[in-house]
């Protein structure tokens, strides 16, 4: 019997169970994976991100494994080779080619002493990243740690501690640092006397007063964001659930509230390796850097400066990578962030 079209009659084969091809088509399953297997999914996705890894790679590895075969060291002068431009060779040089010998070509030319400045843009890059990332390092360590006990203690103890956190954000670091090198110039050349502390010597006083003041100042930013973290963390099930079972505030901490905090102290760290070697390349820039003839960024750059209209390239070529490095490490942190981000999960 044929039936109205606008007809609500009920059919009786609607009620018939589904086939299990019907069921197999309203089955949408995801994958079940961890939050560390899903994160990085989410990053390798995101094609910038590991475009700006790649950079930072094929950077460490021209800072700190060529300098190692490459022909011609960062302090090394030449006679007769001095402020010549890229792919140039001295009158020495050129003698040698001509007798039949194979000359190592100055890819960046070199500086007003004869050094080839190839060298000393892949060491200067070289001291510019182990500065970001012990400096990233040493603000990881003391920002999660102060951060995270004023957050779990509160009370007294967290508004004590964040006022003096407040306190260290008014405190100007140029002048800190300024400070710092010649307070501690003479202790740090007595004490580099010792063959233990000879690398102080190496890199001068100037560069450990910039690792005292990143352990003095810098850490304050990560301190605050751990601490909003656990804040969050602090009344959570799992926290009551181990003071129940006698762990004790210190584990506590360690194990279960930096744990969770994983991801947010893994983007901040990433992101605050930029920021350390800009401020490094600047005071660098000011003469407040590395010890001559050892080479930074900021260094290099200060001494193209003078010969900017004559030699650009002296100055181009440290301008370009420490904005490549800083962008790269920018675009990575971001790619970080939005692979940890759970609003990000689709």
């Amino acid at each position: 019997m044929k039936r109205f079209p606008l007809s609500f009659q009920l059919k009786a084969e609607d009620f018939l169970p589904a086939s299990d091809a019907e069921k197999q088509e309203l089955v949408v399953m995801r994958e079940s994976v961890g939050f560390w297997k899903d994160s990085l999914r989410r990053l390798v996705r995101n094609k910038v991100a590991m475009v700006s890894l790649v950079v930072i790679v094929i950077i460490m590895f021209f800072s700190f494994i060529v300098p190692s075969f490459y022909p011609y060291s960062y302090e090394q002068q030449q006679k007769g080779a001095e402020n010549m431009r890229p792919m140039t060779y001295s009158q020495e040089e050129q003698a040698r080619i001509d007798a039949g010998e194979k000359v190592f070509p100055h890819f960046l030319g070199t500086d007003k002493l004869g050094r080839d400045y190839a060298v000393r843009i892949m060491v200067g890059s070289r001291i510019s990243l182990t500065v970001g990332l012990i400096a990233a390092a040493i603000i990881l360590f003391i920002g999660a740690l102060y951060g995270s006990i004023a957050a779990f203690f509160g009370g007294w103890v967290d508004i004590i501690m964040m006022r003096i956190v407040d306190i260290i954000y008014t405190i100007p670091d140029v002048l800190l640092i300024v400070l710092i090198s010649f307070a501690i110039r003479r202790p740090l050349e007595q004490l580099s006397e010792q063959p233990a502390f000879h690398w102080i010597h190496t890199v001068g006083p100037n560069l450990v007063s910039i690792f005292i003041v990143f352990a003095l100042l810098y850490w304050v930013g990560m301190a605050r964001i751990v601490r909003s973290q656990v804040l969050v963390l602090r009344e959570s099930e799992y926290v009551t659930a181990a003071r129940a079972l006698g762990a004790g505030n210190g584990r506590i901490v360690r194990k279960h509230l930096l744990t969770n905090c994983i991801g947010t102290l893994i983007v901040t760290t990433t992101l605050q390796i930029p920021s350390s070697i800009f401020t490094e390349s600047y005071l660098s820039f000011l003469g407040l850097g590395v010890a001559a003839p050892l080479p930074s960024l900021g260094s290099l750059a200060s001494s193209a400066i003078n010969g900017m209209n004559t030699y650009p390239y002296l100055l181009v070529a440290p301008a370009v990578l420490i904005s490549l490095i800083i962008l790269s490490f920018n675009l990575f942190g971001d790619g970080l962030r939005d692979a940890f981000d759970p609003k990000m999960k689709k």
